[in-house]
């Protein structure tokens, strides 16, 4: 994870749908070919998701986890499952030796300048190594755009956008890495059947442990309870709970692997 502002991520909050987070980091690891010698890295690691799947893939290699947030990486540790865990900024940070896989479940798009950052993440890799990431593709639907919409017009002007997911087209992640190796580049929409929640529509519990996290920070106690409650009521239209209170809610994600 990245923080985003001056409050850590809340582990609890966001392993509230573990279930949820952790089909796309299978997903990308079994998407992962034969790898060289070298470290694996989960760059933007947080709690451990991936870890058990990349430890169960890559047994015999050194298993490191990187990530900013002090609070996810003491979650990490608790999970026993990696060689060493660091706490850098991406945007900073540098391998000791060639990794023969960088992993990046869920992490990047807290990062601005992908046209710089992943291609010098590319390069960091030893020959025939592997750069595979996953990012949520789902700014455009109501489950995230709402929240910007009723935030522009309940409080105008106090939230720009800074420290919120910032992700490319795929065409120009086409464009930016095919020509640094081979690159498979996919989106897949999952329908994620959220668990009712009596405190809360199961979808703002999804995204204000993450999406809405930067936003959410910039407002006080009133004003984030304002916002909740319109954002709820747009909710439960956009995405109607079924009888038993459950909420079927489609995530896009985009995925890409880059064999240097």
């Amino acid at each position: 994870m990245v923080e985003t502002t001056q409050t850590d991520w809340d582990p609890g909050a966001y392993d509230r749908f573990r279930g949820q987070r952790l089909r796309p980091a299978q997903d990308l690891i079994h998407a992962v070919g034969s790898v060289p010698a070298g470290d694996i890295v989960d760059l933007g690691c947080g709690s451990g998701v991936a870890a058990e799947g990349l430890r169960a893939r890559f047994g015999d290699r050194r298993l490191i986890g990187v990530d900013t947030s002090a609070t996810m990486l003491a979650k990490a540790t608790a999970t026993g499952l990696y060689d060493r865990l660091d706490q850098a900024d991406i945007t900073l940070w540098r391998t000791d030796a060639p990794p023969a896989l960088i992993f990046s479940n869920a992490a990047l798009h807290w990062l601005g300048a992908h046209d710089r950052l992943v291609p010098r993440l590319a390069a960091m890799l030893a020959p025939g190594g592997t750069l595979a990431v996953q990012v949520p593709h789902q700014n455009n639907a109501p489950s995230h755009r709402v929240w910007l919409s009723l935030a522009d017009e309940m409080f105008p002007g106090r939230y720009d956008g800074a420290g919120g997911p910032d992700v490319l087209l795929p065409a120009d992640y086409h464009h930016l890495l095919s020509p640094l190796g081979s690159l498979t580049l996919w989106e897949t929409e999952y329908y994620q059947l959220l668990p009712a929640d009596k405190g809360a529509h199961p979808v703002r519990r999804y995204t204000e442990a993450t999406f809405a996290r930067p936003l959410l920070a910039t407002l006080d106690d009133g004003e984030r309870a304002q916002l909740i409650a319109a954002y709820e009521a747009v909710m439960e239209k956009a995405y109607p709970r079924g009888a038993d209170g459950s909420v079927l809610f489609p995530f896009r994600r985009l995925f890409f692997t880059l064999v240097v």
